[in-house]
């Protein structure tokens, strides 16, 4: 069997794992537009880890999720959703004052992990060492883009995974 009969799997395997991850995270935000928070409960782990940057009173999702508030006070329309791994990040952004960015991380099709970023900018980089070895120059492998916001000054985060 040559070398690349056994690599060749992995590739394909990763693609659909990923391909999948996004279709639930776009699931989510589909629940959470309709108010259909049966849906959204069961794609979310009961015990999710939740982290939060950005002011206090901008925690809405998490709000919503856990029930406080209702998907009608914010709304959450993503204007890209992108996978990175076993991440997948969504980003919105409405106007020139509101801007944010999700992070799901997905553990065998269930959202395990929230990392919501309010009014910050984040970039995502590879810290891992098989990472180093393969990438020398640049480790960034995902930035906030937010077109309506270039010329505002919000602070910055660098989440390694």
């Amino acid at each position: 069997m040559s070398a690349n009969a056994t690599e060749s799997p992995l590739p394909e395997s990763f693609s659909e794992v990923e391909m999948q991850n996004k279709g639930i995270v776009d699931a989510l935000y589909k629940g959470l537009s309709n108010g259909h928070m049966g849906t959204v409960a069961k794609l979310i782990a009961s015990d999710l880890e939740w982290w939060f940057h950005g002011p206090p009173q901008c925690q809405h999702m998490m709000r919503i999720l856990t029930g406080e508030s209702s998907h009608s006070k914010f709304k959450f329309e993503p204007r890209s959703i992108e996978v990175v791994g076993d991440c997948v990040i969504a980003e919105g952004w409405e106007g020139a004052q509101v801007y944010w960015v999700h992070v799901w991380t997905l553990k065998d099709s269930v959202i395990t992990q929230f990392r919501e970023y309010f009014n910050t900018w984040l970039t995502v980089k590879d810290i891992s060492p098989h990472g180093w070895e393969i990438r020398h120059e640049n480790h960034t492998l995902w930035q906030s883009h937010p077109r309506d916001l270039f010329s505002r000054s919000l602070p910055g985060l660098i989440l390694g995974i």
